[in-house]
């Protein structure tokens, strides 16, 4: 879609046909400048009604300032490495050095090949779908800093310069960025504005640069072969910074069709994941979504060849100690809780495990 479609209807109307699909952009600037808690209910509403229809809204209104996203991207001066593509550009042997090992930690360098996102929970199911057809991907997983006992893996200051201080700015704004979607989500719940302050203040999140090598056509024509295989998120919130190329795709909840979520400037992407769908009682929807190869530039008659993306995740999660339970206010008599307690570990460290086994 290239852009938001406004009508007299409903989103709840809007999304039950892949012809008026559309993804809410809403203005969170409103949220940020309100002066008193009806205004920012108006704007609670807004969210917490697209992650009920849909699963992802766009949030615009200057979220993050351009400027901020844009050191990651993009390198300040021709010396000095400031984006994730950057990093991605650098010798294997030195990406190896700092690879992924400990689901538990989930930090470090994932090489093209070993993930393969899937709904699937079985290890062996997921190994299967890995060596049939892997995601065609590299990723860089970064965690906060001051763990009592992981480490983030960083190349040396010489190798990337600023990029750990970069990235550690950039962890620390996404995180006040999801406190803030949080108490809004709270608002539209009928809760406290600050009910989960305390259950996110440990900044237990994965901060992920993902880079898409360019990659010929017919290697992306197999069976269930995608740069990202359709998948949903573990956490809370999900912040989805994209460059222009383009490829995130979303499932029509109703249809379960495919609909590109295409790059707005100026916009974050945001969905909601497994653990907010368990929070509220699947009120809100994890939604399905993947990226898929965008339009190829011609080779030959016969092949072409997709660009190369850049994209950057910035994954939410409840403190790994928090226990995971239907929120108050999405239970009733008639609609008790569907899941039972758990925290936040059991249910990510389960999946990483098994999607990396």
């Amino acid at each position: 879609m290239a852009a938001p479609r406004y009508s007299s209807t409903t989103l709840a109307e809007d999304v039950r046909s892949d012809s008026t699909f559309r993804i809410p952009l809403i203005d969170f600037a409103a949220y940020k400048q309100a002066t008193s808690l009806a205004e920012k209910r108006c704007i609670a509403d807004d969210i917490v009604n697209g992650f009920k229809e849909v699963g992802f809204v766009y949030l615009t209104g200057n979220v993050i300032a351009p400027e901020t996203v844009n050191s990651v991207f993009q390198k300040a001066s021709i010396r000095i490495l400031k984006a994730s593509a950057e990093f991605f550009q650098l010798p294997e042997e030195t990406k190896a050095r700092l690879a992924w090992d400990d689901p538990k930690a989930n930090r470090g360098y994932v090489q093209v090949g070993r993930e393969r996102v899937t709904t699937s929970q079985d290890a062996a199911e997921i190994a299967a779908l890995r060596a049939k057809a892997p995601d065609t991907k590299e990723t860089m997983e970064i965690g906060r800093d001051n763990h009592p006992n992981f480490s983030n893996k960083w190349p040396q200051e010489t190798e990337a310069p600023e990029f750990k201080e970069t990235m550690l700015h950039f962890f620390q704004t996404c995180h006040e960025v999801h406190t803030m979607v949080m108490r809004s989500i709270a608002l539209g719940l009928d809760l406290p504005e600050d009910f989960f302050d305390e259950k996110i203040d440990r900044q237990d999140h994965n901060l992920r640069l993902l880079s898409y090598p360019p990659i010929r056509t017919s290697l992306l024509l197999g069976d269930d072969q995608a740069r990202a295989g359709a998948h949903t998120d573990y956490g809370t919130l999900t912040l989805l910074f994209q460059d222009s190329i383009g490829g995130l795709e979303v499932q029509n909840p109703h249809t379960k069709h495919y609909q590109p979520a295409s790059p707005i400037p100026g916009t974050i992407v945001v969905n909601a994941g497994d653990l907010l769908a368990r929070w509220s009682n699947d009120v809100f929807r994890s939604t399905l979504h993947r990226v898929v190869a965008p339009p190829a530039i011609k080779v030959n008659d016969t092949e072409g060849m997709t660009p190369a993306r850049q994209s950057i995740a910035f994954f939410c999660n409840p403190n790994f100690d928090a226990i995971i339970e239907s929120l108050p206010s999405c239970t009733s008599t008639s609609n008790p809780s569907k899941y039972p307690p758990l925290t936040t570990e059991q249910y990510i460290v389960g999946r990483l495990a098994a999607t990396y086994s």
